[in-house]
């Protein structure tokens, strides 16, 4: 399936210049976002996965699925604030701004082997931070799976040697 069919793109959003990668489009299409979900286990299923994690809020859509899909747990990485029990955060930057996430201490145990998912890897900071989450509770990060990747942004410099699978590539 061609998933860019599925995918609108909408220019400057948020802000002039950004070429934003609409997914709702392919997420309101149960044979498209059944097809994105099925192709990425393809993709991922020679790993040893305990975890997926995804961060807020795309990362849910595309990281629940496939862990139900993979039969593994799914963690939420939220932006800061929004987790109930006692967490750790981190700052970053991202390609039109900054912010903090935050996951919660108990969501990982040390050892645990966890596959990120989310939606799209632009400039690679939202998931170098979350590596970085996952890897102060003792995580290891085996993995990254997106829908899209941005590779004029290079995000994959950003992620170190962990296994990347995208679906589309602008």
């Amino acid at each position: 399936m061609d998933f860019k069919n599925y995918i609108r793109v909408i220019p400057d959003f948020p802000q002039p210049g950004i070429r934003f990668k609409d997914i709702t489009t392919l997420l309101k299409d149960p044979t498209a976002y059944q097809a994105a979900i099925d192709e990425l286990k393809a993709l991922v299923k020679h790993l040893d996965i305990d975890l997926i994690a995804g961060p807020e809020a795309r990362g849910f859509v595309i990281g629940a699925p496939l862990a139900l899909a993979l039969g593994v747990g799914f963690v939420p990485i939220r932006k800061s604030g929004k987790l109930p029990g006692e967490t750790v955060e981190a700052a970053y930057d991202l390609e039109y701004g900054k912010d903090r996430l935050a996951i919660h201490k108990d969501a990982i145990k040390p050892g645990q082997k966890v596959l990120i998912a989310d939606d799209l890897l632009a400039t690679g900071g939202t998931i170098a931070t979350t590596i970085n989450l996952i890897k102060q509770l003792g995580g290891e990060v085996i993995g990254a799976a997106f829908l899209i990747e941005l590779g004029y942004l290079d995000g994959r410099a950003k992620l170190g040697d962990i296994e990347v699978k995208s679906l589309v590539t602008y």
